[in-house]
Parts: C-alpha cells; sequence; structure tokens
C-alpha cells in the first residue's frame, strides 16, 4: 500500500511540476510574441520614423542656414520671419517628407497604443500627435504661407523616448529568447 501511496505521490507531483512548467513557458511565449509585437508595429516604426524626421530637418537647416544661426523655424517673439523664399522651400519640405512622416506617427499612435509599455499614453506622445495634427490642419495659412506650429516639434525628446523604449525591448526580447546581450 506505501508503494502504491508514494506512487501516487510521485505521479502527482511530476504532473504539477509538468503543469506549472508549461503555464511558466506558455506566458514567456505570450509576453515574447507581444514584445515582438511591440518592437515591430510600435517602438520600432515610430524610432524610424522620428530619426528619419531628425536627420531630414538637419539636413533642411543645412541646406537653409540664417545669418543668425537659428533655424529657419525659430519659434519665440524674437524669431526672425521665414523669408519668402524660405517659406516656399519650407512647404515643400513640410507637404513632401515631414507630412507623410507625421501621418504614419499618428497613425501609429492610433492604432497602436495597445502596444504602449505605459498604462497611459506618454505625454511626450499626445504632444508628438497634437503637433502632427497642427501640421495637418495648418501646412498652408490662408494666404498661402506656411503657418508654423506654436510650439516646436518635440524631436529631440521624443526620439529619446522611442529609443529608450526600443532599446529596453530588445533587451527584454533577448532575455526571452535566451540570449545574452553582448557588453
Amino acid at each position: 500500500m506505501g508503494a502504491a501511496i508514494l506512487t501516487v505521490v510521485l505521479a502527482f507531483t511530476g504532473y504539477a511540476g509538468t503543469y506549472l512548467n508549461n503555464l511558466r513557458l506558455a506566458q514567456r511565449a505570450e509576453r515574447l510574441a507581444r514584445v515582438n509585437r511591440q518592437l515591430a508595429e510600435l517602438y520600432g516604426p515610430l524610432l524610424a520614423l522620428t530619426e528619419a524626421n531628425s536627420r531630414l530637418y538637419a539636413a533642411f537647416t543645412e541646406r537653409h542656414p540664417r545669418a543668425d544661426g537659428r533655424s529657419p523655424l525659430q519659434h519665440g517673439p524674437d524669431a526672425e520671419p521665414l523669408t519668402e523664399q524660405e517659406a516656399a522651400e519650407w512647404h515643400r519640405w513640410l507637404t513632401a517628407v515631414f507630412l507623410p512622416n507625421h501621418r504614419a506617427v499618428r497613425e501609429i499612435l492610433t492604432t497602436k497604443a495597445d502596444l504602449l509599455c505605459e498604462q497611459s499614453m506618454p505625454p511626450v506622445l499626445l504632444e508628438v500627435y497634437t503637433h502632427a495634427a497642427w501640421d495637418e490642419i495648418h501646412a498652408e495659412g490662408p494666404d498661402g504661407r506656411v503657418e508654423p506650429p506654436p510650439s516646436p516639434f518635440p524631436a529631440s525628446a521624443v526620439r529619446a523616448y522611442a529609443r529608450e523604449r526600443f532599446d529596453a525591448l530588445k533587451r527584454e526580447q533577448a532575455r526571452l529568447l535566451g540570449r545574452r546581450r553582448r557588453p
């Protein structure tokens, strides 16, 4: 009788261990699938678009330097207004490059918010979304000139946010896959 009880206890322990191990593996697989989606559908595209915007804006300001060394879209009360030529060139870049990127960012934030790492929308992303909407509405003013937004695009903040989340998720992805990151 003792052997039968021992067999049942061992069988139950084996079953419980297998069940718990399978549960842990399933949870890990689900977490890996979510991390993969976060990288592929939200943070990867967000990082790519913000990096592209940053580099393209740097190229624009390099091609169109101002005598005082400030950005052509400098904000503030003492900012020099755009010349007619600068406004025309900015409008060309805005409609060909920046608006499509801002639309893509807005689309990502609208459709992929469920993949955010945070429980609520981070303020920097709300600011980006608002800026993208402003650009869409005010790309060209009623008199045909470009109307800059009331505040500059938070390029460095959103790029830093996207980079930080992307890198953290890549580390987690490597951990879930059992890979060690090289220093």
